[in-house]
């Protein structure tokens, strides 16, 4: 069992940064993926990041070149570094992780989730 913290959500204006974090406790070492995904009014949840013990990181086509997301396997800690924010980004962002391995964005493979941080940008 993984319980899963986010932290860092926010207001901010269009073209700002955020920075989420998620914090992992419990039998964190089996861990091989963990990730974000995000959920807006009227639509379903989507998977932003995700990266696996090796470091390996997919990204949504929507976010590429402006998130990072990076992990602390010390610290058993993930982020996710939003930059050039859009309205369009505004969600819900949800942490996920899982023994099994990444697959992609696939949001079936995550069975630990956190209970979200709001991340709201205004233009």
């Amino acid at each position: 069992q993984v319980q899963l913290v986010e932290s860092g959500g926010g207001s901010v204006q269009a073209g700002g940064s955020l920075r989420l974090s998620c914090a992992a406790y419990g039998i964190t070492y089996w861990l091989n993926c963990m990730g974000w995904f995000r959920r807006s009014p009227g639509k379903e949840r989507e998977g932003v990041a995700v990266i696996d013990k090796a470091g390996t990181t997919t990204y949504a086509d929507s976010v590429k070149g402006r998130f990072t997301i990076s992990q602390d396997n010390a610290k058993n800690n993930l982020y996710l570094q939003m930059n050039s924010l859009k309205p369009e980004d505004t969600a819900q962002y949800f942490c996920a992780a899982d023994f099994r391995h990444c697959s992609g964005l696939k949001e079936a493979v995550f069975r630990s989730w956190g209970q979200g941080t709001q991340v709201t940008v205004f233009s």
